[in-house]
C-alpha cells in the first residue's frame, strides 16, 4: 500500500502557489478591464473565427494548463461581452455591475454553498437580505421572501402563491381541471411578457390574463379594470389577481398602485406588483411617493441586478402571507428531513418557497453591494439616471430632426429621427438600422421598441457610469447616422 494517497481524481491544484499567482494575475487583469472601460467600444461584433472556436463541440478529454485557459478567455470571451458595464450602454434594462459585487461572486464560488436549506451562514445572509428588502418596501416582518434569478421567476412564484391561496390548495392537489370556474387575472397592456408566460406555466393559459387599457401616460386605467372584473364575474369566470407595474419596460410608467390596492381589497383579489427595476425608485425621496401602495401588495417582484447594479443574476420575491407562499411550494421527502440540531437544522428551508432545491449563493453579491455602497449612494445613482433621462428628453424635444414618442417617466427615453419625406415603413427602417449602426460603431447601445405603432429608439439609463457626455454622443450619432440613411433612401426614391 502506498504511503501517500493517490492524486487520481483530485481536482485541487498540485501547486497552490502557482494557482495563487494565476488568481492574482486574473484579478489584476479584471481591475484593469474595469478601470479602462471608457477606452473600449460599447460593443463589438464577435468575429467569425471566435465563433468558430467556440462552436467546436469536441469535449476536452485531457486537461489544459490554467494559465492557458485564462489566455483563451482573454482572447475569445473578454473582448466581446454584452457591453452593459460600459457607460454608453443604454439598451433594454441592464444593470452595470460593480467590482464589489464581482468580488462577492468569487468568494461565493469558493464557498460553493447550496442555499436550498440546512443550517449554515449563507442561508442567514439570504434571510438578512430578504429582511432588508421587506423593510425597504414596508412589508411586515412576518412576510416571506426568496432570492431568484430575476423578476420573471419572482413573478411566477408570486402568482403561484396567489393561485394556491385563491383555490385553498385545490389547484396544487387536484389540478386546474378540478376547479369550478376558470381563473382569470388582469394586467395593463404595458405589462412585461413574463406575466403572460407565468400564466402559461401555471396552467392558466395566456388568454386568462386580461389586458387592461392604459391612459396617455401608459398607466393602467383603474376604472376599466373594475368594469372588466365585474364583467368576468357576471360571465361565470373567477378573477383571482391583478398585476400592477412599477416601471414599465417600454416607458417606465408606474400604475396607480394605491388605487389597485383599493380595488383588490374591495374585490378580494391578490395584488402582485412587477417592480423589476422601477420599484427601487423608492430609494429616491422625490420619486418614492409615486410608488405609494406598493407596501400593500400581496407579492412584489424586483431585481437587484438592474438599478442596484448587483452582478447578474439576482432577483427577489416578497410575499406578504408566508403561509400562502410556503403552501405553494413546500414538499420535503425523508431524504430532506430536518433536525433540531446539526447541519440538517435551519428550519424552514428556503427550498420550500420556490421550485428550486439547488440554489446558489446569490445573496452574497447583494449583501456586498448594499454593505459596500449603502442605500443613500445607490439611491443617488438612481436619481442621477432619472435626471439624465430628463436632460436627454429635453435635448430630443429641442432638436427639429428628432421626435419624443413617450413622456419621460423615470429613466427611459423613447424617441426617433423624423427623417421627413419618408413613408412610415422607411422611417421605421431608418431608425432600426441607426440603432444597429450605433452598436457596430461602438458609440452607444440603445435598444428599440414600438410606441403607438412607431419604431422608437429606446434609451434606458440604468448605468451608474453614464454621464451626460455619453448622452450627447448618442444624439450626435443618431443625427449623423440616421441623417445619412434618410438622405440615401430619399435619393433612391426619387
Amino acid at each position: 500500500m502506498s504511503e501517500h494517497p493517490s492524486p487520481r481524481g483530485r481536482l485541487d491544484p498540485e501547486d497552490w502557489e502557482a494557482f495563487r499567482a494565476t488568481c492574482h494575475r486574473a484579478v489584476d487583469r479584471m481591475v484593469d478591464w474595469w478601470a479602462g472601460v471608457r477606452e473600449r467600444p460599447v460593443w463589438r461584433p464577435v468575429p467569425a473565427e471566435v465563433k468558430a472556436a467556440l462552436a467546436d463541440t469536441t469535449v476536452p478529454a485531457r486537461g489544459t494548463d490554467l494559465d492557458r485557459v485564462m489566455e483563451l478567455f482573454e482572447r475569445l470571451v473578454l473582448p466581446y461581452p454584452t457591453g452593459n458595464t460600459h457607460p454608453g450602454f443604454m439598451g433594454w434594462v441592464h444593470g452595470s455591475g460593480t467590482p464589489a459585487g464581482a468580488l462577492a461572486e468569487l468568494l461565493a464560488g469558493a464557498l460553493d454553498a447550496n442555499l436550498g436549506g440546512r443550517e449554515h451562514a449563507p442561508v442567514h445572509v439570504e434571510r438578512q437580505v430578504v429582511g432588508w428588502a421587506k423593510r425597504l418596501f414596508g412589508f411586515p416582518e412576518s412576510a416571506s421572501g426568496l432570492l431568484v434569478s430575476g423578476t420573471s421567476m419572482a413573478t411566477l412564484i408570486g402568482l403561484a402563491a396567489a393561485r394556491e391561496a385563491h383555490t385553498k390548495g385545490a389547484s396544487r392537489r387536484e389540478g386546474l381541471h378540478a376547479l369550478g370556474a376558470r381563473l382569470v387575472g388582469y394586467a395593463s397592456r404595458e405589462a412585461h411578457s413574463s406575466v403572460a408566460k407565468a400564466f402559461e406555466l401555471l396552467g392558466l393559459g395566456s388568454e386568462a390574463l386580461r389586458s387592461v387599457p392604459v391612459d396617455g401616460d401608459f398607466r393602467m386605467r383603474t376604472g376599466e379594470l373594475a368594469a372588466m372584473v365585474a364583467a368576468d364575474r357576471a360571465a361565470g369566470l373567477d378573477p383571482f389577481c391583478v398585476v400592477g407595474t412599477a416601471g414599465s419596460v417600454n416607458s417606465g410608467a408606474i400604475d396607480d398602485l394605491a388605487a389597485l390596492a383599493d380595488i383588490c381589497r374591495e374585490q378580494g383579489l391578490w395584488l402582485h406588483v412587477d417592480g423589476a427595476f422601477g420599484a427601487l425608485a423608492i430609494l429616491v425621496p422625490e420619486l418614492a411617493p409615486r410608488l405609494s401602495g406598493i407596501e400593500r401588495a400581496h407579492s412584489l417582484a424586483f431585481d437587484f441586478h438592474k438599478w442596484l447594479h448587483v452582478p447578474y443574476d439576482a432577483g427577489c420575491v416578497l410575499v406578504r402571507d408566508e403561509a400562502a407562499h410556503r403552501a405553494a411550494f413546500a414538499l420535503r421527502h425523508s431524504y430532506l428531513a430536518g433536525a433540531e440540531r446539526g447541519l440538517a437544522g435551519g428550519e424552514p428551508w428556503l427550498c420550500e418557497y420556490g421550485p428550486e432545491l439547488s440554489r446558489g449563493f446569490r445573496a452574497l453579491k447583494v449583501w456586498f453591494t448594499l454593505m459596500n455602497h449603502g442605500l443613500d449612494k445607490l439611491g443617488a445613482a438612481i436619481a442621477a439616471n432619472c435626471a439624465d433621462a430628463r436632460y436627454l428628453g429635453e435635448r430630443v424635444a429641442a432638436a427639429p430632426e428628432l421626435e419624443l414618442l413617450a413622456p419621460v417617466s423615470l429613466n427611459i427615453v423613447c424617441f426617433r429621427h423624423r427623417a421627413r419625406g419618408l413613408s412610415p415603413t422607411d422611417l421605421d427602417r431608418v431608425n432600426a438600422e441607426t440603432v444597429a449602426d450605433l452598436h457596430e460603431a461602438g458609440i452607444a447601445a440603445p435598444s428599440t421598441t414600438r410606441i403607438g405603432g412607431a419604431l422608437a429608439i429606446r434609451a434606458c439609463l440604468c448605468n451608474h457610469r453614464t454621464e451626460r457626455s455619453d448622452l450627447d454622443a448618442l444624439l450626435r450619432g443618431v443625427l449623423e447616422l440616421a441623417g445619412a440613411r434618410a438622405d440615401a433612401l430619399l435619393a433612391a426614391n426619387r
